[in-house]
């Protein structure tokens, strides 16, 4: 197997198009023996600069396939994730969090200085020997540094309540999480926190990182309500691709607390979505674990 090495920076630095290696032959991911760029008959990564932003469209997105595609080829860079399939989804599954993490029992949005994401560290999933599938998560100052101790980097940024690979299962199973958590925030207006709480848990989020989407849920309300309900049956994009009203708005006030507190987002994971983010900001990363 062909070792990649990942690249960190402010911003992440993507990786060739064969580091997205283990798809299965009709997964459309790369093998894990895939020839890298360079080697003879595989064209080398597109210098241009990165106008098409990474995702994976659907009927709520605004955008089309020639602005938003789950690849990145630009700026020397190419990166392709693997289609996660039932049979990888179930192995991730499978695998035990030896340390649970705890649920927030206080609004993170109350104290927002004491939760500035650390996006010069790194997320690591540790292999535990002492229980079959067993793994911790643990912070890194970076790719080396996490790589030398025996993890696997998993997202870019510190390890929080949404970084399990329980709650990665999550995110893949579900490319579209804006509007079923939507459904949820609505749901809690009407019927109550109890009920957001629950809608949220059916997604399958573990109870932590249910509870950190619950405060974000509401902290948007608060502060972007007139926005979002202006924009509810609206795509997520304007024509140029940029993120509508409302989902500024959240990105804005609710996005640095949720980031620091949750620990993995799309972007920082190496997950397309139904919202398209600048490739510059995606972490070229395949949910391989030791």
């Amino acid at each position: 197997m062909r070792a990649c090495s990942l690249g960190f920076g402010f911003l992440v630095v993507l990786v060739q198009a064969a580091c997205a290696g283990g798809g299965t032959a009709d997964s459309g991911g790369l093998g894990a023996d895939a020839p890298l760029a360079g080697d003879p008959g595989v064209d080398a990564p597109s210098a241009a600069p990165c106008t098409v932003l990474f995702g994976l469209p659907n009927e709520k997105t605004g955008l089309t396939d020639a602005q938003c595609r789950p690849v990145c080829d630009c700026e020397g860079r190419r990166f392709e994730p693997p289609r996660y399939d039932d049979a990888w989804i179930a192995a991730l599954e499978a695998r035990v969090l030896v340390t649970p993490m705890e649920a927030p029992t206080e609004d993170p949005y109350e104290h927002p200085d004491a939760h500035v994401p650390q996006v010069d560290k790194v997320c690591g999933v540790l292999p535990d020997a002492g229980t079959p599938g067993g793994y911790r998560l643990r912070t890194y100052d970076d790719a080396a540094s996490a790589e030398a101790d025996g993890a696997k980097v998993s997202h870019e940024g510190a390890c929080g309540l949404c970084s399990t690979l329980a709650d990665l299962v999550v995110y893949m199973r579900h490319p579209d999480l804006t509007d079923p958590v939507r459904a949820c925030g609505m749901l809690g207006i009407s019927q109550g926190d109890d009920a957001m709480m629950a809608c949220l848990r059916d997604l399958g989020f573990t109870e932590p990182c249910a509870t950190i989407w619950f405060f974000n849920t509401k902290h948007t309300q608060a502060r972007c309500m007139k926005d979002c309900m202006a924009l509810f049956d609206k795509p997520y994009h304007d024509e140029n691709g940029d993120l509508n009203a409302c989902l500024l708005c959240d990105e804005v006030e609710s996005g640095p607390v949720f980031k620091s507190v949750a620990g993995r987002t799309r972007r920082n994971t190496g997950l397309p979505s139904s919202m398209c983010r600048p490739c510059q900001e995606v972490l070229a990363v395949v949910h391989e674990y030791p």
